[in-house]
């Protein structure tokens, strides 16, 4: 009886496959950490017991592209204990990570004979290690997440129509303190099927604020920490009060306190402080090969005779002998002054 039903679940897949293949693009603000649909071959993940619990199929999509899957569905035996543990995931300095659940549960109403054995939710745990190659967990060593309901299950009905009822579920945990972790999922009695896991962390993107960028931030360990930090001006800027935001736990910049401003000579535009137009600091050295010798007092020239000056934008290195050229735009001239 349990074949049929592996069956039924094996073949309802089929009709959600399409629902989870393709590109899929994530917010910036999230890393991935783990995502079993990218994993390329068997996810190869620990199941006890070894044979009778949860299982990895592999069905194909539409382009032939395997999707590996675990499912499991004793709901004709009663005490079920079955636990399926992942590899190990590194937090990468990540304290709080969310785990992200794509799957489908048959609804135990529509299965005869199984009242009192079928159970309609599954529970998630997590084990904590710096070790990322450990064999033997006892089941008591892992914490408890949280028991994961569906919002819905499928019915004999909705696999004859092909209706996907897929459902998605999101956890979070933390702090997290050592290297990395372990997931596990304990099944009592479902007809369920794991068509896709994730796990990510968050952080705030480097951004620019008020001409001081701020890189990115890992948030905080807690759903309601903010994580203070302090920005640097950008090039050719400085502060004029100190720069600082807050990276909230959702992943977005709050707050931002002080400012840079631009050096003389530079102007914002989009975030950075670029040269003024119609002004550069030109050195003597430079100069003098195009301008007259001696040089006695101002020297006035024309825009087109000259092709080092036809650019607004020149900063050569700082020397002693440093001059100052503005741009008289109305009447297209550098005037010169020297000293």
């Amino acid at each position: 009886m349990a074949g049929i039903f592996y069956f039924v679940l094996f073949s309802f897949l089929f009709g959600i496959c399409n629902a989870v293949t393709g590109s899929r693009v994530y917010p910036a603000n999230e890393v991935t950490l783990l995502d079993s649909k990218s994993v390329q071959g068997e996810l190869g993940w620990i199941a006890s017991p070894l044979e009778g619990g949860w299982e990895e199929v592999s069905i194909m999509d539409e382009k032939n592209t395997p999707i590996r899957t675990y499912q499991v569905c004793n709901v004709m035996e009663p005490s079920q204990n079955n636990w399926l543990r992942t590899d190990w995931i590194t937090r990468e300095g990540a304290q709080r990570v969310y785990i992200e659940i794509k799957f489908t549960l048959r609804d135990c109403n529509s299965l005869p004979g199984v009242m009192g054995t079928c159970k309609e939710t599954f529970n998630l745990y997590y084990y904590e290690s710096d070790n990322d190659k450990e064999r033997f967990i006892r089941e008591s060593q892992f914490a408890k997440i949280d028991t994961i309901a569906a919002d819905e299950s499928f019915t004999q009905v909705d696999i004859g129509d092909r209706i996907m009822k897929l459902n998605t579920e999101i956890r979070d945990v933390g702090p997290l303190s050592k290297k990395g972790f372990y997931l596990a999922f304990q099944d009592v009695g479902a007809c369920i099927a794991l068509v896709s896991v994730r796990v990510f962390y968050k952080k705030c993107p480097l951004t620019v604020r008020n001409l001081a960028q701020f890189p990115d931030t890992i948030t905080g360990a807690d759903t309601s920490s903010l994580v203070e930090v302090r920005g640097s001006c950008v090039n050719n800027s400085e502060e004029k009060d100190v720069p600082k935001m807050y990276c909230g736990a959702d992943g977005e910049w709050l707050v931002p306190i002080g400012n840079c401003l631009c050096n003389a000579g530079h102007e914002e535009r989009n975030g950075e402080c670029q040269v003024q137009n119609g002004f550069a600091l030109l050195c003597v050295e430079a100069l003098a090969l195009f301008l007259p010798q001696p040089v006695q007092t101002k020297e006035v020239l024309r825009w087109p005779q000259n092709p080092l000056l036809a650019s607004s934008a020149f900063q050569f290195p700082l020397g002693p002998a440093l001059l100052a050229v503005t741009l008289q735009s109305s009447v297209n001239e550098f005037a010169l002054p020297f000293p």
